[in-house]
């Protein structure tokens, strides 16, 4: 079985098992994408090697997994920190209506997230070398989003500030995260509470192999008024 079969076969499993139903273009999108970051994996740290092997429960599954979450009135968002370029091209690839930028400081990995969005033909996302606090950058994309997403690159409070310049005014920041969120959650209400309509945590629980999310992976998802 060649790597792009056994990865089709893993994401079927988990997307049946949790009552999802990708259709077959996606699927086969998600286990290319897969396939091609386990590649360049070997030239540059997208992810941890030792993680490699959980491609697709630790990064390809729980980065469209979270689609469930997100509101479905949400039509363009901003990665912040992508990496190797999650969640956002899994969400992209799931919610094919929806348009990103995809945005980290490390230059060699925005060019890698460049090839696989070519490689993909994935028409609704843009990458973006830069730092999301640089002056051209939210002059660029002032009151862009109506969604951010983030996956635990800065504490919660700092991802806020990060945000308000790129956000319209009404908008979503989600970002995830493990660990006892509570006091982070606490901070940043207390600084930015004139803008946070409401702030849900949710458990991401999922089968088989984190059914009553022992692995702690959580969502945090805050709506905000400008």
């Amino acid at each position: 079985m060649d790597l792009q079969e056994q990865y089709l076969r893993e994401l079927k499993k988990f997307f049946w098992e949790n009552s999802l139903n990708p259709d077959e273009y996606q699927l086969e999108k998600l286990a290319t994408f897969a396939v091609l970051v386990n590649q360049k994996n070997e030239k540059l740290n997208l992810i941890s090697r030792r993680d490699i092997l959980k491609i697709i429960e630790h990064h390809i599954f729980i980065s469209s997994f979270i689609a469930e979450y997100l509101p479905v009135k949400a039509t363009k968002f901003i990665d912040i920190g992508t990496g190797g370029g999650f969640p956002g091209i899994p969400l992209a690839i799931t919610r094919p209506m929806m348009r990103g930028v995809l945005v980290d400081s490390t230059a060699k990995k925005i060019d890698a997230v460049k090839e696989f969005i070519n490689k993909l033909k994935l028409n609704n996302l843009v990458a973006e070398s830069s730092r999301v606090e640089a002056e051209d950058f939210k002059l660029k994309y002032a009151n862009s989003f109506d969604l951010v997403l983030s996956r635990a690159t800065v504490p919660l409070i700092i991802l806020f500030r990060y945000s308000l310049p790129l956000i319209k005014d009404k908008a979503y920041i989600a970002t995830m995260k493990g660990g006892d969120l509570m006091d982070e959650l606490k901070t940043t209400e207390q600084k930015y509470k004139a803008f946070i309509k409401k702030s849900t945590l949710f458990e991401l629980a999922y089968k088989p192999s984190n059914s009553r999310n022992e692995k702690d992976k959580k969502l945090v998802l805050l709506e905000i008024n400008k």
